[in-house]
């Protein structure tokens, strides 16, 4: 089933921050890796992840800095800074809130006492 790609969207930004709580990333990893993650449900573009890191890097909330790989091609990593830390748990705190609300209206409502 492929997933609507408004949820898709809004959350993008909260997943590129979590691969990078991992360590540091180029481009086509982090693709790789949500794709790896979600189990083929998250196919972020290129054209959408680049824009997406330099409005996160314009933010403060990741750094980039280029590195040669074994092939001698220059890569461009991405880092997560503090700031960026901190938006991460403000994002998992605001999602998880989300997530356990719209559980609770799926299933019919929490149960009143």
């Amino acid at each position: 089933m492929e997933l609507e790609k408004s949820l898709v969207s809004g959350s993008m930004s909260l997943l590129v921050l979590k691969l990078l709580q991992g360590g540091d990333l180029y481009g086509y990893q982090m693709i790789d890796e949500l794709r790896r993650q979600s189990s083929d449900a998250f196919r972020l573009r290129a054209g959408t992840l680049y824009p997406l890191l330099h409005s996160l890097e314009e933010k403060g909330l990741v750094s980039a800095y280029e590195q040669a790989a074994e092939s001698g091609k220059i890569r461009r990593y991405y880092h997560l800074t503090r700031q960026g830390r901190d938006a991460l748990r403000e994002k998992e705190a605001s999602w998880n809130a989300y997530a356990q609300a719209m559980g609770r209206v799926l299933k019919g409502g929490a149960c009143l006492a």
